[in-house]
């Protein structure tokens, strides 16, 4: 009897046990919460991958006679940071070629303007250069991203290219490029009134400003009652132009020697001459520009004379082939390297405008000889340089069919009074 009431106590308590530990269990659980306080990441303020969170920045130009060393000296920099500089920049850019006008700006330590940290120099409104005179004195040329925006302009030409484009605010190096690539089709000092253009372009955007063209990518220009097209066409890694039937826009021959001058005498066998007051055969071209005006060969060739003579002063002679020659008188001075039996490829520069010899005013007298015999160049019917290769013809044509349907959309602007929009 006392051995099962025993049993039935031990039994209870277990159960009470049981009891208390499934209550507590049941119960939902009390936390404490932990707050950690976390600090937020200073954001950095950085231009030209310098933090400017620290420093002081002052922005200059470049003042006349102004070198770097002498803006350098400016905030104490230790001589022998200068020199390091002047080495490390050597193959990047050459520091006695910084320009008047040009910006560049100077990052010193907080309430000491003479303790420079970084000099940043505005070689281009694209390039600059960062040096850092902190510990280690370090240098390094940075680009800023560029931006091609598409665009379009047309217009009827009343005066000039020049004007036409300026009234509509497109940057003049658009008037460049495009006598560029019509230097073998067009006379662009002899455009009329009531000439007309259409061009389609890219722009360069640095920091939404622009900061220049990029290329032309189609053009239609109507002059003298003929249409010329241009069409930009990559081949070989290399952009060409074309016209619209896919023969390349370049000539063995440039139209003229200097660009935007103007033809102050003609080829005739009868001219007052100015400064021997008669009358005789004039068997050349004469282009006034002002003296130091670049004069460039016309074509490739090699260099026959370099030389001066009594009447036609310092002058340049250049035998292109078996048949063609031209020659460039009453130079101001002969290009440095240019000497007979060196080559020269078209375009490239070889004296300056002058008036040396018999002459009286600055200019160029450009002569051109076919067969030994002197001509005039603007009869002569100039070979054009290789078409399109055939295994490029069928992608130009997609290309082409392309662009001259964008131009054909585009209206002659008649006024020339409109900025020019995006495609």
């Amino acid at each position: 009897m006392k051995n099962s009431k025993a049993f039935i106590l031990i039994i209870a308590g277990l159960l009470l046990v049981l009891f208390i530990i499934t209550t507590t269990s049941n119960k939902p659980k009390q936390t404490t919460a932990i707050t950690t306080k976390v600090k937020p990441v200073k954001k950095l303020n950085t231009e030209f991958g310098i933090d400017t969170s620290s420093v002081v920045k002052q922005i200059h130009s470049v003042k006349r006679n102004e070198t770097l060393s002498k803006i350098l000296l400016k905030y104490k920099t230790p001589y022998n940071k200068i020199y390091q500089a002047q080495i490390l920049s050597k193959n990047l850019f050459d520091l006695r070629k910084i320009n008047y006008g040009h910006k560049y700006y100077s990052y010193s330590s907080t309430g000491n303007s003479n303790s420079l940290q970084h000099l940043v120099y505005q070689i281009s409104p694209i390039d600059y250069l960062v040096m850092n005179f902190m510990d280690t004195v370090s240098v390094k040329v940075i680009r800023k991203k560029i931006v091609l925006k598409k665009k379009i302009v047309s217009g009827v030409i009343k005066n000039s290219l020049y004007m036409s484009l300026s009234e509509q605010n497109v940057d003049p190096e658009l008037v460049m490029k495009l006598s560029e690539i019509y230097a073998w089709q067009i006379d662009f000092y002899r455009i009329m009134d009531g000439d007309k253009y259409k061009v389609i372009y890219e722009e360069k955007y640095v920091d939404n400003k622009p900061v220049g063209i990029s290329k032309i990518i189609g053009a239609e220009f109507y002059n003298r009652k003929e249409n010329y097209y241009a069409i930009n066409f990559k081949t070989d890694n290399k952009d060409n132009y074309y016209d619209e039937n896919g023969n390349s826009l370049q000539k063995a021959f440039l139209k003229a020697p200097i660009k935007f001058s103007r033809i102050s005498s003609r080829f005739t066998y009868r001219r007052f001459h100015p400064v021997q007051k008669r009358y005789k055969a004039h068997l050349g071209t004469d282009y006034a520009a002002p003296q130091g005006t670049p004069i460039y060969t016309v074509g490739d060739g090699i260099i026959t004379a370099a030389t001066y003579s009594r009447y036609n002063g310092r002058y340049v002679k250049v035998k292109h082939n078996g048949t063609y020659s031209t020659q460039y008188l009453h130079m101001y001075k002969i290009a440095s390297g240019i000497r007979p039996g060196v080559k020269v490829k078209q375009g490239q520069v070889i004296g300056y405008v002058g008036h040396t010899g018999l002459a009286k005013g600055n200019h160029v007298d450009f002569r051109f000889w076919k067969n030994g015999q002197l001509v005039d160049p603007f009869k002569q019917k100039i070979p054009a340089s290789k078409p399109i290769a055939k295994k490029y013809l069928n992608d130009f044509n997609r290309f082409k069919e392309k662009i001259i349907a964008e131009l054909k959309n585009i209206n002659f602007n008649e006024k020339n009074d409109t900025s020019t929009a995006s495609l």
